[in-house]
């Protein structure tokens, strides 16, 4: 299989599932309680950790124009594109994900909560992604080949 399908098959795939799960907590009320982790609805206005959420509206034009100034480097610089092709895709899928949140539901649809010896913020499936492409990006900065000595 070609490797930009593929690619594109993991972003529809994220992408898909993530808007499918939080549909479901919107229309159907989904809910569960555990000990350490639970499961239920909540809207973030804003970014982690609720921040920026005085932007309002404007943030997810704001997001958008970011969206776009990536494409557009990647556009120009071929050379991250294709090394960083997986969390780049990662990465798209779970902001754009969270960036329809914002025309759909006026808010990032946000319902997994940790709370396991601690209070942790809500977030949702696409904002683990955005964190595993981060992390794989830092990987591939530290420990990659090709990288040069200091």
């Amino acid at each position: 299989m070609n490797k930009t399908v593929l690619l594109f098959l993991i972003f529809l795939t994220i992408f898909i599932t993530d808007q499918a799960i939080k549909y479901a907590f919107v229309y159907n009320n989904w809910g569960y309680e555990g000990s350490c982790l639970s499961f239920q609805l909540a809207y973030n206005y804003g970014v982690a950790f609720s921040m920026f959420s005085f932007l309002k509206e404007y943030l997810k034009y704001i997001q958008l124009a970011l969206v776009f100034i990536g494409v557009i480097y990647l556009y120009f610089n071929k050379a991250v594109l294709k090394e960083y092709a997986l969390p780049i895709a990662l990465l798209f899928a779970g902001g754009l994900s969270n960036i329809l949140d914002r025309f759909t539901y006026e808010a990032v649809v946000d319902y997994i909560y940790w709370h396991c010896g601690f209070e942790f913020a809500i977030f949702n499936l696409a904002d683990m992604i955005i964190n595993l492409a981060v992390g794989i990006i830092i990987y591939k900065q530290i420990w990659g080949k090709n990288k040069e000595e200091v």
